[in-house]
């Protein structure tokens, strides 16, 4: 799943996955925005058949491709 949402990260950035670790603050970085944002909720939605509430947009939900994951694999859980 890391994989997966650091490659769709890396494509629209055109950044190079390889620079996109676990664990980087992809807004703090400058990598993502909040239009980046929009394009990731609904790639999640899509791929992982999950949906994300208005609520929920926050930091510590998408600030990292980990963040990301642990995330998607809380809302399938639920």
């Amino acid at each position: 799943m890391k994989e997966e949402i650091r490659n769709f990260i890396a494509e629209t950035t055109f950044s190079e996955p390889s620079v996109i670790k676990d664990e980087t603050l992809i807004f703090d970085e400058g990598i993502f925005d909040s239009m980046g944002l929009l394009g990731l909720i609904n790639f999640l939605e899509s791929e992982f058949d999950i949906v994300t509430e208005d609520t929920e947009l926050q930091e510590e939900n998408f600030g990292s491709v980990e963040r990301i994951a642990a995330f998607v694999e809380k809302k399938k859980a639920a």
